[in-house]
C-alpha cells in the first residue's frame, strides 16, 4: 500500500486533480489594483457592530476600485447554524448600506460564477484537496481519541513543552499507509491531519497592509484539516476558497492574526497564490477607566438591533463607522456634509493599528446633524417605518394627514441652520406631540403658570396674520406687546421694571406655554402658522378653564 491506495480509499468517487478547479474558477477579467475580497460569517444571524465595521471596509475598498465584494457562508459548524440564519445576515446588512456583488441569496440560490458560496455545498470540493495532499504525503489520518489527546497534552505541560499535536508527540504521523489503510478498513474512527514541514524555532514575516511587518513562528502543528463528519476546518476551507473565489485581499479582525502561519503554511503545501491581509484592530470601549474591547454580552449597542430600536439611522452608523475606519475622513465629511461618502478615497494605511475607541456619544452628534440636513419629506419617509413598530399611535396620526405632519416636521428644518435637536427618531414624539391635539394635554400640578389669556386671545383675534412672514410676524407682536405695556427695550426694562407689566419676551413666551406646555420649543411663529388661528384660540380658552379657580 502506497499513499495513492490510501486516498483513493478515502475518497474513492473523487479526483485529485486540483488544476480542474483551479480552471474551473479562473482568474477574474478585472483592471489592475481591483480588490476582491469577502465577508465570510457563521450563519447564527447575529451581525454586532464589528462585523459591521469589517463589512464596511470590506466593501468600500472593493467598491472603490472597481473590484468585488461577496458573501461566503461557512457554516460547516453546524451545531452553529439556525433557520433563515443566511436571510437574516443579508437584510441585517442591507440595512446599513452592505450589499454583495455574488453570493448566496438564500440556502438554494446565489449569484455569481465562483459559487456555490456555501460551504455546506462545497464538499467535493474540499475533498479533493484533501485527496490530493494525502497523495502527496502532505496529510494523513489520525486515529487518536480525545482522552489519548488530553494524555498527550498532559505529558506536554509536564515536559514544558509546545501543546498541540506535533512531532514525536503525534503518534498517527508516524503510521505507514499500510497500518492507516487496514485501520480504516477495520472501521476505526478518524480525522485527517496536515503532515507540517515546519517549525516554530523558524521565523516568518507577515507584511500586513494595515499592521505593518509582524514576526511569527512557522506553524508545527498537524492541525486537523478534516473532522469526523467530513466537513473541512475553518483554517482548510478559508485556504480553498479563497483561491479558488479569486479573493486578493483577505480583511479580517486582528485576532486571527495567530492563525496566518497554519495559512501561509496551507497556501504553500498546495502550490497555491497567497492573498495579501489587512488585520482591523478591535473596538474598544471605556468602561469606567477601564479599556477593554466592546463585548455582546455587556454592551446593548453591540448588536445591531440596538440601532433599529432606538431609532438611530443606518446612514448614521455607516458615517461614523466611516470616522473610525479612516483618521482623516471626519475632516473630509466635515468640509462635504452632503456627499456621499463614499466619493472618499480610504486608505489602509490611514486605518488605526492599535484599535479605534467606540463612542457612542459621537454616534449621537453625528446622527443629530445627519436627521438636521434631512428635509420634511426625507425625514417623515424615514421615521414612518420606525413608528410602525416602535409608537403606534404616533404612527396613526403622522400618516393620518401626511401633508400636515410634514408641515410640523418642515419647522426649523431646510434652511441655513437647521434646528437639531433629534438625534434618534425616537426623540420626535418629544418634540413635536402638542402639534397633535389627540396627544396635547395640559398635565402639571404645581408648576402652572400665570398667563394673561385675555392679552393673548386679543392677540391672535386681532393682530396675528398667517401670512406673515417670520420677520413680519416678529414686529408685529413686538409692536402689540409695547401698546400693551409690555417693555421692548430690556435695558428700559431693567432700569425700571415696575412700570412695566413685563418684557415683550414675556408675551411671546405665555403663548408657547398655552399651545405646547413647554418653555422651549421650535420656532413660535411657525407653530402658530401650522396649528392655525382657531386651534391656537381653542387651547387658549382650554388653558382658561383649566386654570380657573388656581392660586397664583
Amino acid at each position: 500500500m502506497n499513499n495513492y491506495d490510501l486516498a483513493e480509499l478515502i475518497f474513492p468517487d473523487v479526483s485529485s486533480d486540483i488544476a480542474y478547479y483551479l480552471t474551473k474558477y479562473p482568474e477574474r477579467n478585472l483592471a489592475e489594483g481591483a480588490i476582491v475580497t469577502r465577508y465570510a460569517p457563521s450563519p447564527t444571524g447575529f451581525v454586532h457592530i464589528g462585523a459591521l465595521f469589517a463589512t464596511f471596509c470590506e466593501r468600500t475598498f472593493a467598491k472603490q476600485s472597481n473590484g468585488v465584494f461577496y458573501l461566503r457562508i461557512e457554516d460547516t459548524d453546524t451545531k452553529r447554524t439556525i433557520e433563515n440564519g443566511i436571510e437574516l445576515i443579508i437584510d441585517d446588512l442591507k440595512k446599513f448600506d452592505v450589499t454583495f456583488d455574488e453570493g448566496p441569496q438564500n440556502e438554494n440560490e446565489y449569484t455569481g460564477a465562483y459559487g456555490p458560496y456555501i460551504q455546506t455545498q462545497r464538499k467535493k470540493i474540499y475533498e479533493s484537496f484533501i485527496k490530493y495532499l494525502l497523495e502527496q504525503g502532505k496529510a494523513y489520518p489520525c486515529f487518536c481519541t480525545e482522552e489519548e489527546v488530553n494524555e498527550i497534552r498532559r505529558r506536554q505541560e509536564e515536559a514544558e513543552a509546545s501543546i498541540g499535536y506535533w512531532g514525536e508527540w503525534a503518534p498517527c504521523r508516524k503510521l505507514s499507509p499500510d497500518e492507516a489503510y487496514e485501520r480504516i478498513q477495520r472501521g476505526d474512527r478518524y480525522i485527517i491531519r496536515l503532515r507540517s514541514e515546519g517549525s516554530e524555532e523558524n521565523k516568518i514575516v507577515l507584511n500586513d497592509l494595515i499592521k505593518g511587518e509582524i514576526t511569527l513562528p512557522e506553524n508545527q502543528m498537524d492541525i486537523v484539516i478534516r473532522k469526523q463528519d467530513g466537513y473541512p476546518t475553518y483554517h482548510f476551507a478559508h485556504v480553498v476558497d479563497d483561491t479558488l473565489m479569486r479573493s486578493t485581499h483577505i480583511i479580517r479582525g486582528d485576532e486571527w492574526i495567530s492563525t496566518y502561519p497554519i495559512h501561509k503554511q496551507l497556501f504553500q503545501m498546495l502550490g497555491l497564490k497567497e492573498p495579501k491581509y489587512a488585520h482591523i484592530s478591535p473596538l474598544l470601549k471605556n468602561d469606567n477607566g477601564s479599556i477593554r474591547k466592546l463585548s455582546k454580552r455587556k454592551d446593548p449597542e453591540c448588536a445591531m438591533s440596538y440601532y433599529g430600536d432606538i431609532g438611530m439611522p443606518s446612514e448614521a452608523v455607516v458615517i461614523y463607522l466611516a470616522t473610525i475606519a479612516n483618521s482623516n475622513f471626519e475632516e473630509w465629511y466635515l468640509q462635504h456634509p452632503k456627499e456621499d461618502i463614499y466619493n472618499f478615497k480610504f486608505t489602509f494605511e490611514a486605518m488605526s493599528s492599535s484599535g479605534a475607541m467606540f463612542d457612542i456619544v459621537k454616534m449621537y452628534n453625528i446622527s443629530k446633524n445627519y436627521i438636521g440636513e434631512l428635509t420634511a419629506e426625507q425625514l417623515y419617509e424615514k421615521a414612518v417605518p420606525f413608528l410602525e413598530r416602535h409608537d403606534p399611535q404616533l404612527f396613526r396620526l403622522f400618516t393620518a394627514d401626511p401633508a400636515y405632519t410634514k408641515e410640523v416636521l418642515r419647522i426649523d428644518r431646510e434652511n441655513e441652520k437647521p434646528r437639531k435637536d433629534i438625534a434618534v427618531y425616537s426623540d420626535i414624539k418629544a418634540q413635536v406631540w402638542f402639534m397633535f391635539d389627540e396627544l396635547f394635554t395640559y398635565d402639571w400640578d404645581s408648576s402652572v403658570r400665570k398667563v394673561d389669556t385675555a392679552l393673548l386671545l386679543d392677540y391672535m383675534e386681532n393682530v396675528f396674520d398667517p401670512s406673515a412672514d417670520s420677520q413680519q410676524w416678529f414686529a408685529e407682536i413686538k409692536e402689540f406687546a409695547g401698546r400693551h405695556n409690555y417693555a421692548v427695550d430690556k435695558k428700559a426694562y431693567k432700569k425700571n421694571p415696575e412700570e412695566y407689566a413685563g418684557l415683550f419676551s414675556d408675551v411671546c413666551e405665555m403663548l408657547r406655554y398655552v399651545v405646547s406646555t413647554q418653555t422651549r420649543t421650535m420656532d413660535l411663529c411657525s407653530i402658530l402658522k401650522v396649528l392655525g388661528k382657531d386651534r391656537v384660540l381653542e387651547r387658549i380658552h382650554r388653558y382658561q378653564e383649566k386654570v380657573d379657580g388656581a392660586e397664583f
